[in-house]
Protein backbone atom coordinates (compact mmCIF):
# COMPACT_ATOMS: atom_id res chain seq x y z
CA UNK A 1 0.00 0.00 0.00
CA UNK A 2 1.06 3.75 -0.76
CA UNK A 3 2.47 4.91 2.74
CA UNK A 4 2.12 8.61 3.06
CA UNK A 5 1.84 11.10 6.59
CA UNK A 6 -2.14 11.68 6.46
CA UNK A 7 -2.47 7.58 5.41
CA UNK A 8 -0.33 7.34 9.21
CA UNK A 9 -2.19 10.05 10.81
CA UNK A 10 -5.86 8.15 9.73
CA UNK A 11 -4.62 4.62 10.65
CA UNK A 12 -3.21 5.98 14.16
CA UNK A 13 -6.92 7.56 15.01
CA UNK A 14 -8.90 4.56 13.67
CA UNK A 15 -6.89 2.43 15.89
CA UNK A 16 -7.45 4.85 18.94
CA UNK A 17 -10.82 4.81 18.65
CA UNK A 18 -11.01 1.32 17.95
CA UNK A 19 -8.82 0.11 21.14
CA UNK A 20 -11.26 2.92 22.74
CA UNK A 21 -14.59 1.05 21.42
CA UNK A 22 -12.82 -2.42 23.29
CA UNK A 23 -12.28 -0.76 26.65
CA UNK A 24 -15.88 1.43 26.56
CA UNK A 25 -17.85 -1.72 28.40
CA UNK A 26 -15.60 -0.95 31.42
CA UNK A 27 -15.84 2.81 30.73
CA UNK A 28 -20.34 2.22 31.60
CA UNK A 29 -19.86 -0.74 33.68
CA UNK A 30 -17.54 1.18 36.33
CA UNK A 31 -14.77 -1.19 36.30
CA UNK A 32 -16.04 -3.94 38.12
CA UNK A 33 -14.48 -7.64 38.50
CA UNK A 34 -14.63 -9.97 36.90
CA UNK A 35 -16.42 -8.07 34.37
CA UNK A 36 -13.01 -5.93 33.57
CA UNK A 37 -11.14 -9.26 32.77
CA UNK A 38 -13.69 -11.19 30.80
CA UNK A 39 -14.31 -7.99 28.74
CA UNK A 40 -10.42 -7.54 28.43
CA UNK A 41 -11.04 -3.89 29.33
CA UNK A 42 -8.85 -4.17 32.36
CA UNK A 43 -6.52 -0.45 32.98
CA UNK A 44 -4.39 0.52 35.24
CA UNK A 45 -4.91 4.15 34.89
CA UNK A 46 -8.76 4.29 36.73
CA UNK A 47 -7.14 1.39 39.33
CA UNK A 48 -4.44 3.54 40.17
CA UNK A 49 -6.49 6.65 40.54
CA UNK A 50 -7.88 5.92 44.27
CA UNK A 51 -5.08 3.09 45.08
CA UNK A 52 -2.47 5.85 45.53
CA UNK A 53 -5.11 8.64 45.67
CA UNK A 54 -3.76 10.56 42.50
CA UNK A 55 -7.93 11.85 43.31
CA UNK A 56 -6.95 13.65 46.28
CA UNK A 57 -4.17 15.17 44.74
CA UNK A 58 -1.12 13.37 46.84
CA UNK A 59 2.29 13.73 45.70
CA UNK A 60 2.93 9.90 44.09
CA UNK A 61 6.37 10.01 46.14
CA UNK A 62 5.18 11.18 49.87
CA UNK A 63 3.99 8.22 50.94
CA UNK A 64 6.42 5.53 51.13
CA UNK A 65 4.73 1.87 51.06
CA UNK A 66 1.55 4.14 48.81
CA UNK A 67 4.19 5.66 46.68
CA UNK A 68 3.41 4.56 43.02
CA UNK A 69 5.48 1.55 41.88
CA UNK A 70 6.78 3.68 38.74
CA UNK A 71 9.90 5.87 37.77
CA UNK A 72 9.70 9.62 38.46
CA UNK A 73 8.32 11.01 35.67
CA UNK A 74 5.76 8.41 34.97
CA UNK A 75 4.70 9.46 38.67
CA UNK A 76 4.38 13.19 37.62
CA UNK A 77 2.44 12.35 35.14
CA UNK A 78 -0.10 10.47 36.80
CA UNK A 79 -0.29 13.16 39.73
CA UNK A 80 -0.32 16.24 36.96
CA UNK A 81 -3.04 14.84 34.96
CA UNK A 82 -4.94 14.19 37.67
CA UNK A 83 -4.74 17.79 38.89
CA UNK A 84 -6.44 19.11 35.44
CA UNK A 85 -8.69 15.95 33.71
CA UNK A 86 -12.14 15.92 34.75
CA UNK A 87 -12.50 14.39 38.25
CA UNK A 88 -13.86 10.74 38.95
CA UNK A 89 -12.68 7.21 37.50
CA UNK A 90 -14.49 7.72 33.78
CA UNK A 91 -13.07 11.79 33.78
CA UNK A 92 -9.72 10.42 34.91
CA UNK A 93 -9.58 7.23 32.53
CA UNK A 94 -11.00 9.30 29.42
CA UNK A 95 -8.80 12.18 30.00
CA UNK A 96 -5.50 9.71 29.76
CA UNK A 97 -6.92 7.79 26.97
CA UNK A 98 -7.19 11.08 24.31
CA UNK A 99 -3.60 11.76 25.28
CA UNK A 100 -2.45 8.50 25.21
CA UNK A 101 -3.81 8.65 21.11
CA UNK A 102 -2.19 11.69 20.81
CA UNK A 103 1.34 9.59 21.86
CA UNK A 104 0.14 6.90 19.73
CA UNK A 105 -0.12 9.23 16.76
CA UNK A 106 2.65 10.31 17.50
CA UNK A 107 4.85 7.31 17.58
CA UNK A 108 3.09 6.37 14.12
CA UNK A 109 4.81 9.25 12.85
CA UNK A 110 7.94 8.67 14.14
CA UNK A 111 8.13 4.88 12.82
CA UNK A 112 6.92 6.64 9.55
CA UNK A 113 9.98 8.80 9.53
CA UNK A 114 12.70 5.79 10.51
CA UNK A 115 10.78 2.54 8.80
CA UNK A 116 7.73 4.54 6.24
CA UNK A 117 7.47 1.08 3.69
CA UNK A 118 6.27 -0.77 6.66
CA UNK A 119 4.97 1.93 9.10
CA UNK A 120 1.06 0.79 8.55
CA UNK A 121 1.74 -2.35 10.44
CA UNK A 122 2.13 -0.56 14.19
CA UNK A 123 -1.30 0.76 13.19
CA UNK A 124 -3.00 -1.91 12.12
CA UNK A 125 -1.31 -4.37 14.87
CA UNK A 126 -4.19 -6.24 16.73
CA UNK A 127 -1.77 -6.74 19.75
CA UNK A 128 -0.87 -2.96 20.27
CA UNK A 129 -4.40 -1.88 19.39
CA UNK A 130 -6.08 -3.99 22.10
CA UNK A 131 -3.38 -2.57 24.82
CA UNK A 132 -3.31 1.07 24.13
CA UNK A 133 -4.78 2.37 27.27
CA UNK A 134 -4.06 -0.20 29.78
CA UNK A 135 -1.20 1.96 31.20
CA UNK A 136 0.74 5.35 31.34
CA UNK A 137 3.94 3.26 28.98
CA UNK A 138 3.21 5.84 25.71
CA UNK A 139 5.05 8.38 27.60
CA UNK A 140 8.35 6.73 27.76
CA UNK A 141 7.86 4.56 24.24
CA UNK A 142 7.58 7.58 22.19
CA UNK A 143 10.89 9.80 23.75
CA UNK A 144 12.51 5.83 23.32
CA UNK A 145 11.55 6.01 19.72
CA UNK A 146 12.86 9.97 19.43
CA UNK A 147 16.43 8.63 20.80
CA UNK A 148 16.25 5.83 18.58
CA UNK A 149 15.66 8.15 15.25
CA UNK A 150 18.25 11.03 16.61
CA UNK A 151 20.74 8.88 17.33
CA UNK A 152 20.96 7.00 13.69
CA UNK A 153 20.77 10.57 12.43
CA UNK A 154 23.84 11.33 13.88
CA UNK A 155 22.37 13.89 16.49
CA UNK A 156 23.59 11.75 19.56
CA UNK A 157 23.58 14.82 21.88
CA UNK A 158 19.98 15.14 21.73
CA UNK A 159 18.83 11.39 21.42
CA UNK A 160 21.05 10.64 24.48
CA UNK A 161 19.26 13.55 26.66
CA UNK A 162 15.80 12.37 25.65
CA UNK A 163 17.43 8.59 26.90
CA UNK A 164 17.41 10.00 29.35
CA UNK A 165 14.20 11.63 29.85
CA UNK A 166 12.95 7.92 28.55
CA UNK A 167 14.35 5.92 31.66
CA UNK A 168 13.76 8.49 34.03
CA UNK A 169 9.94 7.28 32.65
CA UNK A 170 10.06 3.71 32.66
CA UNK A 171 13.03 2.39 33.04
CA UNK A 172 13.12 -0.07 30.20
CA UNK A 173 14.96 2.09 27.56
CA UNK A 174 18.09 2.03 30.00
CA UNK A 175 18.70 -1.71 27.75
CA UNK A 176 19.22 0.24 24.59
CA UNK A 177 22.82 1.47 26.25
CA UNK A 178 24.04 -2.07 25.34
CA UNK A 179 23.43 -1.87 21.10
CA UNK A 180 24.43 2.00 21.44
CA UNK A 181 27.55 0.89 23.12
CA UNK A 182 28.29 -1.79 20.89
CA UNK A 183 27.57 0.24 17.74
CA UNK A 184 30.41 3.12 19.19
CA UNK A 185 33.05 0.59 20.06
CA UNK A 186 32.78 -1.15 16.32
CA UNK A 187 32.93 2.97 15.28
CA UNK A 188 36.12 2.93 17.57
CA UNK A 189 34.43 6.32 18.98
CA UNK A 190 34.54 5.50 22.41
CA UNK A 191 35.08 8.95 23.48
CA UNK A 192 31.65 9.82 21.67
CA UNK A 193 30.07 6.69 23.70
CA UNK A 194 31.49 8.35 26.97
CA UNK A 195 29.79 11.82 25.95
CA UNK A 196 26.66 9.85 25.38
CA UNK A 197 26.37 8.41 28.40
CA UNK A 198 27.48 11.51 30.44
CA UNK A 199 24.51 13.57 29.15
CA UNK A 200 22.19 10.35 29.57
CA UNK A 201 23.18 9.80 33.36
CA UNK A 202 23.18 13.77 33.52
CA UNK A 203 20.20 14.14 32.50
CA UNK A 204 18.35 10.98 34.49
CA UNK A 205 20.07 12.70 37.89
CA UNK A 206 18.93 15.97 36.91
CA UNK A 207 15.47 14.74 36.81
CA UNK A 208 15.40 11.67 40.01
CA UNK A 209 17.72 14.07 41.95
CA UNK A 210 15.76 16.42 43.69
CA UNK A 211 12.90 13.60 44.36
CA UNK A 212 14.93 11.27 45.88
CA UNK A 213 16.41 13.74 47.89
CA UNK A 214 13.16 14.97 49.44
CA UNK A 215 11.12 12.00 49.46
CA UNK A 216 13.71 8.56 48.88
CA UNK A 217 11.45 5.95 50.04
CA UNK A 218 9.03 6.79 47.78
CA UNK A 219 11.05 7.60 45.00
CA UNK A 220 13.16 4.08 45.63
CA UNK A 221 9.98 1.83 46.01
CA UNK A 222 9.59 1.19 42.11
CA UNK A 223 13.52 0.15 42.11
CA UNK A 224 13.21 -1.91 45.53
CA UNK A 225 9.43 -3.49 44.24
CA UNK A 226 11.62 -5.13 41.10
CA UNK A 227 14.80 -6.03 42.90
CA UNK A 228 13.02 -8.06 45.17
CA UNK A 229 9.71 -9.52 43.55
CA UNK A 230 9.14 -13.15 42.57
CA UNK A 231 8.40 -14.02 39.25
CA UNK A 232 5.06 -12.79 37.82
CA UNK A 233 2.19 -12.78 35.24
CA UNK A 234 3.31 -13.31 31.76
CA UNK A 235 7.03 -14.64 32.92
CA UNK A 236 8.50 -17.91 31.49
CA UNK A 237 9.49 -18.29 35.34
CA UNK A 238 5.79 -18.00 36.55
CA UNK A 239 4.33 -20.14 32.97
CA UNK A 240 7.30 -22.57 33.72
CA UNK A 241 6.16 -22.94 37.38
CA UNK A 242 2.91 -23.46 36.74
CA UNK A 243 3.34 -26.64 34.01
CA UNK A 244 5.26 -28.59 36.58
CA UNK A 245 8.76 -27.46 36.61
CA UNK A 246 9.40 -24.77 39.69
CA UNK A 247 12.91 -23.85 39.15
CA UNK A 248 14.61 -22.70 42.22
CA UNK A 249 16.66 -19.12 42.60
CA UNK A 250 14.65 -17.66 39.78
CA UNK A 251 16.48 -14.18 40.57
CA UNK A 252 20.06 -15.64 39.39
CA UNK A 253 18.54 -17.73 36.88
CA UNK A 254 16.69 -14.41 35.64
CA UNK A 255 20.14 -12.63 35.38
CA UNK A 256 21.77 -15.60 33.99
CA UNK A 257 19.66 -16.13 31.03
CA UNK A 258 19.39 -11.88 30.20
CA UNK A 259 23.27 -12.23 30.43
CA UNK A 260 23.29 -15.24 28.10
CA UNK A 261 20.97 -13.49 25.69
CA UNK A 262 22.80 -10.24 25.61
CA UNK A 263 25.87 -11.62 24.82
CA UNK A 264 24.78 -14.29 21.87
CA UNK A 265 23.18 -10.51 20.78
CA UNK A 266 26.53 -8.71 21.41
CA UNK A 267 28.90 -11.88 19.16
CA UNK A 268 26.13 -11.64 16.58
CA UNK A 269 26.36 -7.89 16.27
CA UNK A 270 30.19 -7.55 15.95
CA UNK A 271 30.08 -10.44 13.03
CA UNK A 272 28.03 -8.20 10.75
CA UNK A 273 29.92 -6.74 7.76
CA UNK A 274 28.17 -3.36 8.06
CA UNK A 275 27.42 -1.79 11.32
CA UNK A 276 23.95 -2.27 11.94
CA UNK A 277 22.03 0.80 12.69
CA UNK A 278 20.14 1.31 16.01
CA UNK A 279 16.72 1.07 14.63
CA UNK A 280 17.81 -2.23 13.56
CA UNK A 281 18.79 -4.16 16.25
CA UNK A 282 16.87 -2.23 19.02
CA UNK A 283 14.23 -4.75 18.92
CA UNK A 284 16.47 -7.93 20.00
CA UNK A 285 17.69 -6.35 23.22
CA UNK A 286 14.12 -5.93 24.27
CA UNK A 287 12.83 -9.26 23.33
CA UNK A 288 16.02 -10.85 25.12
CA UNK A 289 14.90 -8.63 28.26
CA UNK A 290 11.45 -9.42 27.98
CA UNK A 291 11.95 -13.18 28.15
CA UNK A 292 14.29 -13.02 30.71
CA UNK A 293 12.42 -11.00 32.88
CA UNK A 294 10.33 -11.97 35.83
CA UNK A 295 7.35 -10.20 35.07
CA UNK A 296 5.84 -9.12 30.81
CA UNK A 297 2.67 -6.71 31.71
CA UNK A 298 0.06 -6.71 28.58
CA UNK A 299 1.20 -3.34 27.61
CA UNK A 300 4.94 -4.41 27.05
CA UNK A 301 3.46 -5.46 23.07
CA UNK A 302 3.24 -1.19 22.60
CA UNK A 303 7.31 -1.73 23.40
CA UNK A 304 8.18 -4.37 21.13
CA UNK A 305 5.45 -3.38 18.10
CA UNK A 306 7.32 -0.02 16.73
CA UNK A 307 10.96 -1.91 17.63
CA UNK A 308 9.70 -4.65 15.17
CA UNK A 309 8.67 -2.63 12.56
CA UNK A 310 11.36 -0.60 12.12
CA UNK A 311 13.73 -3.87 11.82
CA UNK A 312 11.80 -5.71 9.05
CA UNK A 313 13.61 -6.29 6.24
CA UNK A 314 11.68 -6.38 3.29
CA UNK A 315 8.36 -7.58 2.33
CA UNK A 316 9.09 -11.20 3.04
CA UNK A 317 9.36 -10.62 6.87
CA UNK A 318 5.56 -9.37 7.10
CA UNK A 319 3.73 -12.94 7.70
CA UNK A 320 6.43 -13.14 10.16
CA UNK A 321 5.41 -9.92 11.78
CA UNK A 322 1.49 -11.27 11.82
CA UNK A 323 2.29 -14.49 13.20
CA UNK A 324 4.06 -12.85 16.24
CA UNK A 325 1.18 -10.25 16.48
CA UNK A 326 -1.01 -13.45 16.81
CA UNK A 327 0.65 -15.07 19.53
CA UNK A 328 0.76 -11.14 21.31
CA UNK A 329 -3.10 -11.42 20.64
CA UNK A 330 -3.52 -14.88 22.13
CA UNK A 331 -1.67 -13.85 25.16
CA UNK A 332 -3.55 -10.59 25.96
CA UNK A 333 -6.57 -12.64 25.27
CA UNK A 334 -5.10 -15.39 27.92
CA UNK A 335 -4.17 -12.95 30.95
CA UNK A 336 -7.56 -11.96 30.97
CA UNK A 337 -9.45 -14.94 30.53
CA UNK A 338 -7.16 -16.60 33.91
CA UNK A 339 -7.76 -13.16 36.01
CA UNK A 340 -11.37 -13.42 35.04
CA UNK A 341 -11.30 -17.05 36.79
CA UNK A 342 -8.97 -15.61 39.61
CA UNK A 343 -11.67 -12.76 40.86
CA UNK A 344 -14.76 -15.05 40.53
CA UNK A 345 -15.87 -15.41 37.16
CA UNK A 346 -17.60 -18.63 36.31
CA UNK A 347 -15.92 -19.43 33.17
CA UNK A 348 -12.52 -18.47 32.10
CA UNK A 349 -8.76 -20.23 31.16
CA UNK A 350 -7.00 -22.28 33.88
CA UNK A 351 -3.85 -21.61 34.95
CA UNK A 352 -1.99 -24.38 32.83
CA UNK A 353 -3.46 -23.21 29.33
CA UNK A 354 -2.67 -19.86 30.43
CA UNK A 355 0.78 -20.47 31.42
CA UNK A 356 0.90 -22.52 28.10
CA UNK A 357 0.23 -19.20 25.90
CA UNK A 358 2.55 -17.33 28.12
CA UNK A 359 5.41 -19.96 26.67
CA UNK A 360 4.17 -19.95 22.96
CA UNK A 361 4.25 -15.26 23.13
CA UNK A 362 7.99 -15.92 24.79
CA UNK A 363 8.79 -18.63 21.71
CA UNK A 364 7.20 -16.11 19.07
CA UNK A 365 8.98 -13.02 20.08
CA UNK A 366 12.28 -15.30 19.93
CA UNK A 367 11.75 -16.57 16.60
CA UNK A 368 10.93 -13.12 15.30
CA UNK A 369 14.76 -12.15 16.55
CA UNK A 370 15.64 -14.55 15.23
CA UNK A 371 14.39 -14.63 12.00
CA UNK A 372 15.17 -11.07 11.25
CA UNK A 373 18.57 -11.98 12.19
CA UNK A 374 18.93 -14.41 9.31
CA UNK A 375 17.37 -12.05 7.23
CA UNK A 376 19.58 -9.50 7.94
CA UNK A 377 22.63 -12.57 7.11
CA UNK A 378 21.20 -13.27 3.87
CA UNK A 379 20.63 -9.56 2.96
CA UNK A 380 24.69 -9.41 3.02
CA UNK A 381 25.35 -7.85 6.20
CA UNK A 382 26.33 -10.78 7.76
CA UNK A 383 29.97 -12.33 7.20
CA UNK A 384 30.53 -15.99 6.53
CA UNK A 385 33.22 -16.25 9.63
CA UNK A 386 33.42 -14.60 13.10
CA UNK A 387 35.30 -11.60 13.00
CA UNK A 388 37.50 -11.96 15.75
CA UNK A 389 38.57 -15.79 14.59
CA UNK A 390 39.40 -14.33 11.50
CA UNK A 391 40.93 -11.34 12.04
CA UNK A 392 39.38 -9.50 9.36
CA UNK A 393 38.46 -5.69 9.42
CA UNK A 394 35.58 -4.09 7.83
CA UNK A 395 34.31 -0.61 7.31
Amino acid sequence: MRVSTRVIIVLAILASLISYAKFNYCVESGWKSPGQYIHACYSDIPALYGERKLDQGVWPYSSGEQSVEYPVLQGIVMWATAGFLPGGFNGYFIGSAVLLALLFIGIALITFRIKPEFSYLLPLAPAAIASLYINWDLWAIITMMLAIYWFDRQKFDISALVLGVSISTKFLPIFLLIPIALIYFRRGELSKLLRYLIISSATFAAINLPIALTTFDGWWRFYSLNFHRGSDWGSVWYALSNVGLDLTHQNYLSVLVLLTGITAFALYFLQTISILKLADIALFVMVIVMAASKVYSPQYVLWLTPLAVIALVDKRDIPIFWFWQGAEFLYHLAIWQHLATVTGARFGLPVVAYSLASLIRIGASIYLVVHLARRQRNSGTFPHQFLLSTGESYP
